[in-house]
């Protein structure tokens, strides 16, 4: 059976592009590899005549419907499913999946999820508080010089997911999966109540809340899951007022016997 990428849910994310011509080129290679769908946060120069200048007259369309935000965290809000591009490797990046790895594994998550390709600005690529956003990081393999132009760089992942829609495998498929709006939402939950339970240091909760996160993003989790991790934070929190309270009670009742 022939796998069909469903395009409409792959987004292409740019954050902090520096150059207009960049943001044209990229939208250019999108269009030959069957994308539309273009977001970009915080550029530093949206200049549209350079952008067009680039896209040509056939992408001029995606420029057009470009979807500009201010923020990360709400520009990939509505997303289940984020994959960074990354050239860095090591600490927070030692486990990365090659173009061709990801595009296999888009396949079926894309079916009933909403996708977003993360790229960073061309000069730092993609902060460590960035990729805490994504379910999965993707590196280019390179010989003796990592640095791809913004646009090759989306142009080879676009490729790969164009080239996977054409493999034939065994059908899958993938649930709804939870969003970035659902999951930050988790995780704030989770760091208020195990900070409240002194499960983490709540001076500096970052180190452990990081772990956590990656250990989530390897599952992923679907939004049934986030609800029912969420309705045992409010449970932890629920019991330990209650906790505080009878003993509360159960103390002033002594002082006064």
């Amino acid at each position: 059976m022939e796998n069909a990428v469903h395009f409409e849910n792959i987004s292409i994310v740019l954050k902090g592009p520096r150059y207009p011509e960049n943001i044209g080129a990229a939208a250019r290679a999108m269009m030959n590899m069957g994308m539309t769908s273009l977001i970009v946060v915080s550029p530093e120069n949206p200049d549209p005549e350079k952008m067009f200048k680039m896209a040509t007259h056939k992408a001029a369309g995606i420029v057009r419907e470009i979807s500009f935000h201010d923020h990360l965290k709400d520009a990939l809000a509505p997303f289940s499913y984020v994959a960074g591009a990354t050239a860095r490797l090591g600490g927070e990046r030692k486990e990365t999946l090659t173009p061709w790895g990801l595009a296999s594994r888009l396949v079926p998550i894309s079916r009933e999820n909403r996708i977003a390709l993360l790229f960073g600005p061309e000069d730092t690529g993609l902060s460590n508080e960035d990729i805490r956003f994504c379910h999965a990081l993707v590196n280019i393999p390179t010989q003796d010089f990592s640095s791809l132009n913004l646009a090759q760089a989306v142009m080879v992942i676009c490729y790969e997911i164009s080239v996977a829609a054409h493999k034939k495998s065994m059908d899958q498929s993938s649930p709804r999966l939870a969003s970035v709006h659902e999951l930050e939402g988790m995780y704030e939950h989770l760091e208020d109540s195990l900070s409240r339970i002194d499960f983490i240091n709540a001076q500096n909760p970052d180190h452990w809340m990081n772990n956590l996160r990656r250990f989530f993003q390897r599952l992923p989790l679907r939004a049934k899951e986030v609800r029912m991790i969420r309705g045992i934070c409010r449970q932890i929190n629920w019991y330990g007022k209650k906790s505080y309270q009878d003993g509360l009670s159960e103390f002033k009742t002594k002082k006064n016997s």
